[in-house]
């Protein structure tokens, strides 16, 4: 006998997660449904000897699906061979919006779904100025109602007790009108449903996603033949429903001054003025991009130490060999690439959770949607974007909060373009190259290029959104239509449970797709083909004599390099990058850095036998490197291989090629599609290549 299925079903913004957290005890799990990047978050709670599963649904207004989200809703409501179909489903409310969650209550109950009626933030009632009659509401719910306070835990074990009282599945409340009449009954001859109402559901959606093709046909055929307008059908229920609830509530809810929603009104004043909402906005995201730099920098070190100290530690304490050196600079490397992003991860989806506990997160949709939405994109795609400027990694997992499909996917697919902080060591170093250090206008020049570097990936974010927008079809039309919340103290618990989620969850599932990646390319850095790699060093005895121990070391750590595998496919892809202006060596240095971008200059480093370790931030050691690239001569051109046109193709290839196996990895887990990710990553490469192509053939 399988365990209960109990779903919660609700609004946004009525503290359905916290009483989800509260029911589970945080025994839960949070992945996505099956083939969809729609995040599933469901747990288990233990009660009546008995183990029932619990699922927190997407929230949603109704159920006639605008969005993938509310389509999964329907689903799960609809069809009851979809495996998480409840056995009770709770409608959360709160106060402020209860005629919303009672329509949306009396949709489940025509269903026929068992379902009780929950009014959440029960300590709001008095302080939005409201008195509600709990029995005569019971009287018109048909149902008992239970106030809990899900904060507090208070009116919780009432709920529970509810469970094993499974309430009278079905209540009709909405006439369908009579001029539907002829429709309803030829649709209810083909498909003979639980209810009335899910026939009437079925006919006034453009698709129901689990019937086959020759049902949907079968619908369309009946609309056509009787003329009818789905939207005209839904528009007329909403009407119906809000006028009968309006009237029938009188006397159950009485309402008087709301201070709460006084308060939201005077700081909406400030926070959605037309330009003091923006400042305020943009100065907020400084705030958080200083905090991503500044707090994640002391840890992302001590990180990198922590894992420094352990591959030294176990470098002396293994015998040498191949499966030493892979378990070390392979896996325990491998997995310290992973964990190096956490802090950066956390500080972002810290804010992220506060700004959508307290409601200022739909504050930010409402004042960017209408600059973004020419691009195809939602006003939350701001977060990504602007997020991207530090790390693509947990801005691409932040586009997760965006309802519609289509415009999640844009999100995703150009954040990358954004100058994240990996590419910051590689500009450094070019622009140093081939930039003059001088002014112009008073200004730096190598600043002013480095700020328009920033620039470029802007314009790359909004231009390729901009072309997809005409390529990639939306199943659903976007409509900005939501309720700005009141604000609210956030609920730490939420908060902190969001943040542990969203971190495990790049830990297991991008984290296996990086790990495996980076042994790969570990793999093709310390072997070889030929004798030329296994005895580096008689080869580089013979060629260069004499030479002091630390500069030996180099020279054989830069000849092993060459004659590795990567080294290899380096000189292999040379006929493919020399129209750029690049020799074997930069390739080499463009197929490491698809670890991560930043390893381009150790790369160099260790390529031009300076070790391979190089601090750009220490000026003796950069100084160093940037003396032996100048020097570089490209055996191609004869020139040197660090010169105008060379770096600037180079600075424009790193500003959009999709070089970091990390977002990579990150984009498969958050689109659940290979197609996609391999899509984005041939597009973003095929930019960067003609970009750089092109740079380097004016220039030259």
């Amino acid at each position: 006998m399988k365990n209960p299925n109990i779903v919660l079903l609700g609004n946004p913004n009525v503290g359905k997660t916290s009483l989800f957290n509260r029911l589970t005890k945080l025994n839960q799990k949070v992945g996505n449904y099956p083939g969809i990047t729609v995040e599933k978050r469901e747990g288990t709670l233990k009660a009546h000897n008995k183990t029932y599963h619990i699922i927190d649904l997407p929230g949603t207004y109704t159920l006639f699906p605008n969005s993938l989200d509310e389509e999964i809703v329907f689903q799960i409501l609809s069809d009851k061979n979809n495996p998480y179909h409840p056995d009770l489903t709770l409608v959360v409310a709160e106060p402020a919006t209860i005629k919303r969650s009672i329509i949306l209550y009396q949709q489940a109950r025509e269903l026929g779904i068992p379902a009780i009626f929950v009014i959440n933030m029960m300590d709001e009632i008095e302080s939005k100025g409201m008195q509600i009659d709990i029995q005569k509401l019971e009287v018109y719910l048909k149902t008992k109602v239970y106030k809990t306070n899900a904060r507090t835990g208070k009116g919780i074990d009432e709920l529970v007790a509810a469970f094993p009282q499974s309430p009278v599945t079905y209540f009709g409340n909405f006439q369908i009108p009579a001029t539907y009449s002829a429709a309803l009954d030829e649709a209810k001859r083909i498909f003979p449903l639980a209810t009335e109402y899910l026939t009437w559901q079925y006919l006034a959606q453009e698709r129901i996603s689990s019937l086959t093709a020759e049902q949907q046909k079968a619908l369309e055929e009946i609309r056509t033949k009787h003329q009818l307008n789905i939207h005209e059908m839904q528009k007329l229920e909403s009407q119906i429903r809000h006028d009968a609830i309006t009237e029938d509530l009188k006397p159950i809810i009485q309402k008087a001054e709301n201070k709460k929603l006084n308060n939201t009104s005077k700081i909406d004043r400030i926070l959605l003025h037309p330009i003091l909402g923006y400042i305020i906005f943009f100065g907020l995201l400084f705030v958080i991009f200083q905090a991503i730099f500044a707090w994640s920098g002391p840890l992302m070190d001590w990180i990198d130490g922590l894992f420094a100290d352990i591959t030294e530690k176990l470098d002396a304490a293994l015998p040498d060999g191949p499966l030493a050196s892979l378990f070390i600079y392979g896996i325990v490397a491998g997995v310290g690439g992973i964990v190096i992003f956490l802090p950066q991860i956390v500080i972002l989806f810290l804010f992220l959770s506060l700004m959508e506990e307290s409601g200022y997160m739909s504050r930010v949709v409402f004042l960017m949607d209408r600059w973004l939405k020419p691009f195809g994109l939602n006003g939350k795609s701001v977060i990504p974007l602007m997020s991207g400027a530090a790390c693509a990694i947990p801005a691409v997992m932040s586009a997760r909060n965006i309802e519609n499909p289509k415009e999640r996917l844009l999100t995703m697919l150009v954040t990358p373009f954004m100058t994240c902080s990996a590419r910051l060591p590689i500009y450094i170093v070019i622009i140093g190259l081939v930039i003059p250090e001088t002014s112009v206008l008073g200004f730096n020049l190598q600043g002013m290029v480095l700020f328009a570097m920033y620039l470029l990936g802007i314009i790359g974010a909004l231009g390729s959104a901009w072309i997809l927008n005409k390529v990639i079809k939306s199943v659903r039309s976007s409509y900005l239509i939501f309720e700005l919340p009141t604000y609210k103290a956030p609920d730490w618990k939420n908060v902190l449970t969001n943040v542990w989620d969203k971190a495990s969850g790049f830990l297991w599932d991008a984290g296996k797709i990086i790990l495996m990646i980076s042994i790969v390319l570990w793999v093709l850095g310390n072997f070889g083909p030929n004798d030329k790699f296994y005895k580096a060093d008689e080869y580089v005895t013979a060629m260069k004599p004499n030479l002091e121990e630390e500069q030996f070391d180099k020279e054989v750590a830069s000849y092993k390099l060459e004659h590795s595998f990567l080294g290899y496919l380096g000189m292999g892809i040379e006929p493919f990058v020399r129209p750029l202006g690049y020799d074997w060596k930069m390739g080499i240095g463009l197929i490491s850095s698809f670890a991560a971008r930043e390893v381009f200059v150790g790369t160099m480093a260790v390529v031009y036998s300076l070790g391979d370790e190089v601090d750009i931030e220490d000026d003796g050691q950069k100084r160093s490197l940037l003396d032996k690239m100048r020097s570089e001569i490209n055996a191609n051109t004869g020139k040197p291989a660090y010169n105008m046109a060379s770096g600037i193709s180079l600075l424009l290839f790193y500003a959009f090629a999709m070089q970091c196996m990390a977002t990579i990895g990150v984009v498969r887990k958050e689109t659940g599609s290979w197609k996609w990710t391999l899509i984005q990553t041939l597009f973003m490469t095929g930019l960067a290549y003609v970009a750089a192509l092109i740079a380097y053939q004016l220039l030259k």
